[in-house]
């Protein structure tokens, strides 16, 4: 992936958050903060990465989602967190 499709890829996310905050969907938030987090970790930015995680992670707590388990052992994984 080059730069530009990158920074393409980070403004898309951007306002998909910022239209899920206006829009009061935690859920969406929650799923695109997730998703964002992954794919940083996945290209070795570990720590933007486990901040979008972290965003997340408090967002499927207070929704009570069922990944927000999985979120928690990718931040323990990368000493973000603890058991």
């Amino acid at each position: 992936m080059h730069g530009d499709d990158f920074e393409r890829m980070l403004e898309k996310a951007n306002a998909n958050i910022l239209d899920a905050v206006e829009l009061g969907d935690s859920e969406a938030q929650a799923a695109e903060y997730r998703r964002w987090g992954d794919l940083l970790n996945r290209r070795g930015r570990i720590d933007e990465g486990c901040f979008f995680l972290t965003q997340a992670y408090v967002l499927a707590l207070e929704c009570g989602l069922e990944y927000a388990d999985d979120i928690q052992q990718v931040l323990i994984s990368h000493g973000r967190d603890r058991e």
